[in-house]
C-alpha cells in the first residue's frame, strides 16, 4: 500500500499525522508512506526526525491583514499546486490523507483530481477553509466533535476523535509521587501553565503580574510554568527576583506525561490537540483560546467544552487581570476539579489512530475515488 499524507504547520497537525502514519505501519509494516509539508514549516523537522520521508512545497498562508502582501502568496501556490500533481503522478498513493495545514489543499486536491480517493481529518470544532473545500470530493471526513454536519456532507463524517501521542500513558506514577519527582512537595495542588511547544505570552504575562502584585506568593497552590523558548529570558528573569519555591518556570518540558499526571489543573490554550490530550487523561483545565488562528478556531473548541461544563474558559483579551483568579478559584475547590475531570474524560474518544486506520484501509479496499 501507499499512502500519502499531507500536512503540518503546527504540533496540531504534525502529531495526527505521524500518529496515524505510526498505526498505519503497525498494521502494514510494508506500506509505503510519503508526507508533504511546507517546506519552511516545522513538519520539515519532525517528520523526518519520526523515520518518515517527506518532501517540501513552497505554500504559505494568506496575510488577511497586509492583502498587497499576498502576490507572492499566490505564486507560491500555483508552484505548489503544480509540484504536487508532480508528486502525486509519481507517487501514485492508494490514498491520500490530509490533516490540516497549508500543504494538505494543493496536495489533496491534486489527488482528488487524479482519482486518488481521499480521506480528510479535522481536528476542530469549526471546519478549516481547506477542508470545507475539498471535502465534496473526500471518501471520508474524520472528526472529533459532533454537529460537524454544519460543514461535511453527514454521510461521509466519521467519529473518530483526534490521535495523541502514545508516550502520555507511559507516566506509571502516582500524582503524589509526579509532584515530588518535578521538586514539589506532592502535598499541594499544582497548576500547570502550558502555552504549547512555542509558549504562549498571555500566559506568561499572566504569572508575571501575579508574581509582582504578591498574589503567587500568598497562593496555597504551586505553580508549572513552561514559558515557551521565545518566553523564556524574560519569564525567568521575573522569577528569580521574587525566587518563590511555589514557582518554577522552565523553557520547554520534555516529559509532558510526568507534567500532566503531576497537575491538578491545567491552564493551556485550546488547540484541537490540546484538547483531546486533557480529554484522555481527564484532566480538570482552564482554556484560554489565541485569537490568532484562522476562523477562531480555538474559541469554538473551548466553547464546546464549556458547554458541557467540561472546562473552564478565559478569552485572551481579559486573562492578564482574571486568569489567574479563575485558576485559583478553581484549583482550590475539590469538587470544582472532579467536576471538570469527570466531564472532559467523557468527552474522550481513545484509539482515534487506529478507529482513522480502520477508514483507510476500508477505503483502499474498496477502490472508491469518492465522487
Amino acid at each position: 500500500m501507499r499512502i500519502l499524507i499531507s500536512g503540518g504547520g503546527t504540533g496540531g497537525h504534525i502529531f495526527p499525522a505521524l500518529s496515524i502514519a505510526d498505526a498505519i505501519r503497525r498494521r502494514d509494516p510494508a506500506a509505503e508512506i510519503l508526507f508533504v509539508g511546507a517546506e519552511d514549516r516545522m513538519e520539515m523537522e519532525r517528520v523526518p526526525a519520526a523515520g518518515y520521508e517527506i518532501v517540501g512545497l513552497p505554500v504559505s498562508g494568506f496575510d488577511r491583514k497586509h492583502l498587497w502582501r499576498n502576490f507572492g502568496v499566490l505564486v507560491r501556490l500555483w508552484k505548489s499546486v503544480r509540484l504536487a500533481r508532480k508528486i502525486v503522478r509519481d507517487f501514485r498513493p492508494d490514498i491520500a490523507i490530509g490533516v490540516g495545514g497549508y500543504a494538505s489543499g494543493p496536495t489533496l486536491k491534486a489527488a482528488q483530481r487524479a482519482g486518488v480517493p481521499t480521506l480528510l481529518q479535522e481536528q476542530n470544532s469549526y471546519a478549516g477553509v481547506t477542508n470545507k473545500l475539498l471535502a465534496s470530493h473526500a471518501s471520508a471526513i474524520c472528526v472529533a466533535y459532533p454537529g460537524m454536519e454544519r460543514f461535511f456532507p453527514a454521510d461521509k463524517i466519521v467519529m473518530t476523535g483526534n490521535p495523541v501521542r502514545k508516550s502520555l500513558f507511559d507516566c506509571t506514577l502516582t500524582q503524589e509521587e509526579a509532584k515530588r519527582s518535578l521538586g514539589f512537595e506532592g502535598d499541594r495542588p499544582l497548576v500547570l501553565f502550558v502555552g504549547g511547544s512555542l509558549g504562549a505570552r498571555t500566559l506568561n504575562r499572566t504569572v508575571v503580574s501575579a508574581l509582582a502584585d504578591g498574589k503567587a506568593a500568598r497562593a496555597p497552590f504551586d505553580v508549572l510554568w513552561q514559558t515557551g523558548k521565545s518566553g523564556y529570558a524574560d519569564s525567568k528573569e521575573e522569577a528569580l527576583k521574587y525566587n518563590l519555591p511555589n514557582v518554577k518556570c522552565v523553557e520547554f518540558i520534555s516529559d509532558m506525561a510526568l507534567a500532566y499526571r503531576a497537575a491538578d489543573l491545567v491552564v493551556a490554550r485550546a488547540g484541537a490537540g490540546t484538547i483531546s490530550e486533557l480529554e484522555l487523561l481527564g484532566k480538570a483545565s482552564i482554556l484560554v483560546p489565541s485569537p490568532n488562528v484562522a476562523e477562531d478556531h480555538q474559541r469554538h473548541n473551548a466553547e464546546a467544552l464549556v458547554e458541557r461544563s467540561a472546562a473552564g474558559m478565559v478569552l485572551d483579551a481579559d486573562a492578564e487581570k482574571n486568569l489567574w483568579g479563575v485558576a485559583a478559584t478553581t484549583v482550590e475547590n475539590p469538587e470544582t476539579l472532579r467536576l471538570l475531570s469527570e466531564n472532559i474524560k467523557a468527552m474522550a474518544l481513545p484509539d482515534a489512530d487506529e478507529k482513522i486506520v480502520d477508514e483507510v484501509f476500508a477505503i483502499v479496499s474498496r477502490g472508491t475515488d469518492g465522487k
